[in-house]
């Protein structure tokens, strides 16, 4: 059984969110799957997902706070910066970070650990709208 939807994501400020429970509310469907995995892809380049830490926001302001030490913004040897000072730096952090995850299905929910959710990393100041591509593919209970 195969399913593949788009959602959109209203814009967030930037930053890591946490976003698991805006994809589940999204994909009813799930709970038809007995087992098999979830794809997420996010269809832009400046902004990223990734697996990580669900209960303490902290663990995001540090996540931010180290990626923009790590990747600065106003670099003298970015020539990319025609849509602004944080544009080249959103594009670095979007390929280490990544355009999707991958998650197991199991008994028609996400497979997460206890302590997992999905995050977004909002890149850009105003990134706007985000898109999701999301495929889930697997055995159904029928």
């Amino acid at each position: 059984m195969w399913l593949q939807k788009q959602v959109g994501l209203s814009p967030y400020q930037r930053g890591f969110h946490l976003i698991t429970e805006e994809i589940t509310k999204n994909l009813p469907e799930l709970t038809q799957y007995k087992t098999g995995l979830c794809h997420v892809f996010i269809q832009h380049t400046s902004a990223s997902l990734t697996l990580n830490e669900n209960a303490d926001p902290n663990v995001r302001h540090d996540m931010e706070t180290f990626s923009n030490h790590y990747v600065p913004e106003s670099e003298d040897y970015f020539l990319h910066i025609i849509e602004g000072s944080d544009d080249m730096p959103a594009h670095i952090k979007s390929s280490l970070f990544g355009a999707d995850v991958m998650i197991p299905i199991s008994n028609g929910l996400l497979a997460l650990g206890a302590w997992q959710g999905i995050w977004l990393g909002e890149h850009r100041d105003n990134g706007g709208g985000r898109n999701l591509i999301i495929t889930l593919q697997g055995e159904s209970y029928q």
